[in-house]
């Protein structure tokens, strides 16, 4: 799945700092899954496709999220259709499934954690939950990473846990986020 989900986004997404964030979603979703025994394929799938849309809606908040709903049924990806209309938070925001929620984190902690990374010379191995949670009270680091979205993971698991799984997950695929 993960595969065709790439082929997918590839076709929407150019931009090379957004697919890597995409695959950087993809990636923490999958760690996420495999830690609370869901579907570890699904949940990877829906974090690199959740932002298809958001280069053709140019960051419209308004349209974000609704396109990628429609792209996604006509590429195959229906099932997650509605997860991905609902991701964007500036028109959403009662989540209480645990795939939304871990949406919600591992979207705006993507970028947080590869600020770390890219603070220790693009080192993620040298990322410790030590360093995110430093990095997280500082508000000025990585400020397009929400905080209150990144909290809403402890429905599902303590924060420094989450830290663990979603550096260990970004290790995974280091290479195809150009991370060392």
């Amino acid at each position: 799945m993960r595969d065709r989900a790439l082929e997918v986004l590839k076709k929407y997404v150019k931009n090379e700092k957004m697919l890597r964030h995409c695959i950087a979603t993809g990636a923490i979703m999958r760690g996420v899954a495999k830690e609370l025994g869901e579907d570890e394929d699904l949940w990877e799938a829906l974090g690199i496709l959740h932002d298809i849309d958001y280069e053709i809606v140019e960051g419209d908040m308004d349209k974000h999220g609704e396109l990628g709903a429609e792209i996604l049924e006509k590429e195959g990806f229906g099932f997650l259709s509605d997860f991905v209309r609902r991701h964007n938070h500036m028109k959403y925001g009662d989540y209480e499934k645990p795939i939304e929620i871990a949406l919600q984190a591992a979207d705006s902690s993507s970028g947080l954690i590869i600020a770390c990374a890219l603070v220790k010379n693009g080192k993620i191995t040298e990322v410790t939950p030590k360093t995110v949670k430093k990095k997280f009270k500082e508000k000025s680091f990585a400020p397009g990473s929400d905080r209150n979205r990144i909290k809403m993971i402890e429905k599902l698991m303590p924060l420094e846990r989450f830290y663990e799984v979603a550096i260990e997950s970004l290790r995974e695929v280091k290479e195809e986020l150009g991370l060392e």
